[in-house]
């Protein structure tokens, strides 16, 4: 057996030590949480939270606030007033604040009052200080979660049978606990059909934008919706739920980092003639959570960084490698 210098045993095993200190680097941009066992305390804080302000008056106002984590005890609050999105919110006024975590409390003052955070509940008071509700941490779930494939469809990837499915993709790759990593393009192609697919996003706390749970969903390789942690934002082509650099979602879906998430796509191909002139865009309906975000739109060219870009072939679904780690399990599509 070939003997090796102590000194060398010594050198691999502070390297292997300060890659793992590296890698769990909490205050890194690219750290990023997979399960809830790795996120930090923040984010049992961040989430939804909901309830009714001023119950049992003659103007009592439904409320909705998303708590969004931003590393080493900062939040940002986003408040609704008519409900969360998709919940009551009219998309009109929302209030944005931000704070840190001072002991137990996270106190969030705005010019209309204060919003107080503690034990998994909000205590909002007016600008004078009287206590008008509390709003419960709620975890919302999409309608349409966990939905089998009906018969006929094309099961591109059941997690339940995830060594048997990752076989339908090209680099098709699976964590220990059966679900399918991103940057992966299916063997088979499509024309028209109706897309399911579950995500689930990364906790990245310190990263922002663009950087924060990056992926995309290639309809037909060549048509992108965003995947994205968009959780509190805008909601922004760029972001979940938007046809990248073509067109917004008409409200923001994004649930938080960790929760699973589903996208229902109904597609179209564009048509062409049979002397290969364009007669049809193609169009995308999207739903996110089950609330339409896109509506029959007409894409007017494929997005750039898909697989292909000819419009007149059948395409295969292509899910984004952007240097984040998203999962995705349970998807299928229906051709019509």
């Amino acid at each position: 057996m070939k003997q090796f210098p102590i000194c060398a045993l010594f050198g691999c095993y502070v390297l292997l030590v300060l890659t793992q200190l590296s890698c769990a680097d909490t205050k890194s941009p690219k750290w990023a949480a997979t399960s809830v066992e790795e996120a930090s305390p923040d984010f049992q804080i961040q989430g939804e939270y909901s309830g009714i302000l001023g119950e049992g008056s003659d103007d009592p106002l439904k409320y909705g606030v998303q708590v969004i984590a931003l590393g080493e005890g900062a939040f940002q609050a986003v408040g609704y007033p008519g409900g969360l999105p998709g919940d009551g919110w009219n998309q009109e006024k929302k209030v944005t604040v931000d704070s840190k975590k001072n002991g137990t409390v996270i106190s969030f003052q705005s010019e209309d009052g204060r919003g107080d955070l503690e034990d998994g509940k909000i205590t909002i008071f007016d600008a004078e200080g009287n206590k008008v509700g509390v709003l419960n941490k709620v975890e919302r779930k999409s309608p349409t979660l966990g939905k089998q494939a009906p018969e006929g469809a094309t099961v591109l990837f059941d997690s339940n049978q995830a060594e048997k499915t990752v076989k339908n993709f090209k680099n098709g790759r699976i964590t220990e606990d059966g679900l399918l990593k991103e940057g992966v393009t299916s063997n088979k192609t499509f024309k028209d059909g109706h897309l399911h697919l579950e995500f689930q996003l990364p906790f990245m706390p310190q990263a922002r934008g663009q950087g924060r749970s990056n992926s995309g969903c290639y309809v037909l390789g060549r048509y992108e919706v965003q995947i994205l942690d968009s959780f509190g934002l805008e909601g922004k082509d760029n972001e979940c739920g938007g046809i990248y650099k073509l067109g917004a979602p008409s409200v923001n879906m994004c649930l938080p980092p960790l929760a699973w998430q589903t996208y229902d796509i109904d597609f179209q191909s564009a048509k062409y003639d049979t002397d290969g002139n364009k007669t049809a865009k193609a169009r995308i309906t999207v739903k996110h959570n089950g609330v339409t975000v896109q509506d029959d739109r007409e894409i007017d060219e494929p997005t750039p960084g898909g697989t292909n870009k000819d419009e007149a072939m059948a395409g295969p679904l292509f899910l984004q490698d952007h240097s984040n780690p998203v999962r995705f399990r349970n998807i299928w599509v229906i051709e019509k």
